[in-house]
């Protein structure tokens, strides 16, 4: 699944793209993806300027000057592509530019998400409404405020996205490992010196897999079609029974149905 980095790259890659062109046309080819497209998807985005891009955890944003903002979310092998030659059976949405760009959203699984909201209704709609502060940017003493008491394990509740919003499990891994916990610990017992050190493995993480373009992980590839490469950095994830760099072996374990990659010797 796209995580935060890869929806990251991904609005980057559209950024240059789509920044301030008009949306010449629009084609839904087909219904829908995890749910509908919303009805009047084309006669609110066609003719419409494209003024700025972002992000909201895993959700890519796409602001108009007409006060709308199309936000889309790319399930499980979601992808746009870019000026491809020929439209593919995934290519699900179409959108053309006023300079003759060609964008297509492809979902092989059909398990991503396109909505459009007014861009002043944003924080109020109900996905965003739930979600905790971006990882990029939390804090040791709000992750140590939303961690108080909790009796799941950390590797868990670094998942929730009520929590903290946009991490996946790759990048929980990879943090946990960086700042030697145990991902099988209680969050609520993490002492404030070790959030100190889980906080900034978080960031650097994220912004490490930013600058690599991702994780090329089944379908994942950015909208030029290049793949990301931070996978040849990961320290354990999917490297069960390899070694690790403190001379443990990296450990597998499945929690809350996903699979946790880990060291025992290092992380405690």
């Amino acid at each position: 699944m796209p995580e935060l980095p890869e929806v990251e790259t991904t609005v980057r890659g559209l950024e240059h793209v789509l920044k301030g062109r008009r949306i010449a046309r629009v084609e839904a080819r087909r219904a829908d993806l995890r749910r509908s497209f919303p009805q009047d998807l084309g006669q609110r985005l066609t003719g419409a300027r494209i003024t700025s891009l972002g992000r909201r955890a895993k959700y890519g944003l796409i602001n108009t000057d007409r006060g709308d903002t199309m936000i889309f979310h790319l399930g499980m092998s979601g992808s746009w592509r870019i000026d491809h030659a020929e439209l593919g059976k995934h290519d699900h949405l179409l959108l053309e530019t006023d300079d003759g760009r060609r964008l297509a959203l492809n979902d092989p699984r059909r398990f991503g998400s396109v909505d459009l909201v007014p861009t002043d209704e944003l924080n109020e709609w109900p996905a965003f409404a739930a979600l905790g502060p971006e990882p990029l940017t939390i804090t040791p003493e709000e992750l140590r405020r939303r961690l108080s008491e909790r009796s799941a394990a950390i590797k868990l509740l670094l998942l929730d996205q009520s929590i903290i919003a946009g991490l996946g499990n790759i990048y929980v891994c990879e943090a946990l490992y960086r700042a030697g916990i145990n991902p099988k610990r209680p969050g609520g017992s993490i002492s404030p010196a070790r959030l100190r050190k889980l906080v900034p493995a978080i960031h650097a993480v994220l912004e490490e897999a930013i600058a690599a373009g991702g994780s090329t992980l089944r379908d994942f590839a950015s909208p030029t079609g290049e793949l990301g490469y931070f996978s040849k950095s990961f320290s354990v994830y999917d490297r069960e029974g390899k070694p690790c760099a403190c001379g443990g072996t990296v450990k597998r374990i499945v929690q809350g149905g996903r699979s946790t990659f880990y060291c025992p010797r290092c992380q405690h």
